[in-house]
């Protein structure tokens, strides 16, 4: 039997210190071990976006990273980002634009979204649709979720 690991991390500005299985990956370590169920685990193949998490400030595919890979480092979940205040604009724009539907998809679709957004303050849906092409949601059919990203990045620049 394989031996536990010491992992020292960050998950959301808190430090966490602890032992993991090598091959425990990232999304169950945090919906597990931390009780952060908000990172989903749809595909377990890294292709739904589910389980989109920021490591180090870059988006990552919780369910394709190993936990042990995060000794070191920094992790946001959207419990953090959501704590934060950072997507209290972009939650409000998914609820008002009806973007939320099953809710499955809406944490890594948030993550995704966000990241996107702080790189291009101003995209067009063109830009939007393709940031987000990696994200599967089911039930709206993308238009909302296209809509709550743009009226977001309007609302940002408006209030610089």
């Amino acid at each position: 039997m394989t031996a536990p690991m010491p992992i020292s991390l960050q998950v959301n500005g808190e430090r966490v210190d602890t032992h993991v299985l090598p091959r425990l990956n990232l999304a169950d370590f945090l919906r597990e071990h931390l009780h952060l169920t908000g990172t989903h685990v749809g595909c377990e193949h890294g292709v739904c976006g589910a389980c989109t998490v920021r490591v180090n400030n870059e988006i990552v595919r919780a369910c394709l990273m190993l936990a042990v890979q995060t000794h070191g480092a920094s992790v946001q979940t959207i419990e953090g980002l959501s704590d934060s205040g950072e997507v209290a604009d972009l939650q409000a724009a998914f609820r008002d634009r009806n973007a939320l539907q099953c809710g499955y998809c809406t944490p890594g679709m948030l993550m995704a979204a966000q990241d996107f957004l702080l790189q291009q303050a101003e995209p067009d849906r063109e830009q939007i649709r393709e940031h987000l092409s990696g994200n599967y949601c089911r039930c709206t059919g993308y238009q909302a979720i296209v809509d709550a990203v743009e009226t977001t990045a309007r609302s940002r620049k408006a209030h610089k």
